[in-house]
């Protein structure tokens, strides 16, 4: 039996509809909360995964591990001491670079199990961009997911357990920083293609 409830930490930048995503899992169960010290708020819910319970914190959006204001630092700091199980990255499907930053940074400077959440897919096809999930998983060696969380499409998928599991298992810290100039040129040249 497991000592400790199983912890999802939901990130991402501001306005990528990551609430929604978060309302999506965890229903009407919910409480709002300040970071201590600050007015900063944060919410946190509870939801069945496999049929365990499962904590799940919507961390305040960032656009990098290196804050530039109070929410920033917030989120920098949960990611720090709350030891999630899982971090699922949000990342608005019709700007993919530059979500994948922050998702790179978690993976060079944390070892946490990451999946990519890529929210407002049906944005992204109205807009006639192409993404190519095959290859960008590929290329991330994580889970991507393709979701539209304000329908609820995709989201059931993000807590499949089997997956979450292997993520769990298979986490390996991959020395993102080395690579990464490489690993923006091969998603903008096999990966994403705009109409």
């Amino acid at each position: 039996m497991r000592c400790k409830m199983f912890k999802i930490l939901l990130m991402g930048n501001p306005n990528v509809g990551k609430s929604v995503v978060f309302s999506r899992l965890t229903g009407a169960n919910v409480v709002v909360s300040n970071y201590p010290g600050t007015t900063v708020d944060y919410t946190k819910g509870y939801m069945k995964i496999g049929g365990e319970e499962a904590e799940v914190i919507d961390v305040p959006g960032t656009f990098s591990l290196e804050p530039k204001d109070v929410a920033e630092e917030i989120a920098l700091r949960m990611l720090k001491e709350e030891k999630p199980d899982v971090v699922i990255d949000v990342i608005d499907a019709t700007k993919l670079e530059r979500g994948l930053y922050l998702a790179f940074e978690i993976m060079e400077r944390f070892n946490y199990p990451l999946i990519i959440d890529l929210n407002m897919w049906d944005m992204a096809v109205s807009k006639g961009i192409e993404i190519d999930l095959k290859k960008l998983r590929e290329i991330l060696g994580i889970p991507v997911i393709p979701t539209v969380a304000i329908s609820g499409e995709g989201i059931k998928e993000l807590t499949d357990m089997e997956k979450i599991k292997k993520v769990i298992m298979a986490k390996e810290k991959r020395p993102m920083h080395e690579h990464l100039g490489e690993i923006l040129r091969r998603i903008d040249e096999e990966v994403v293609k705009n109409a």
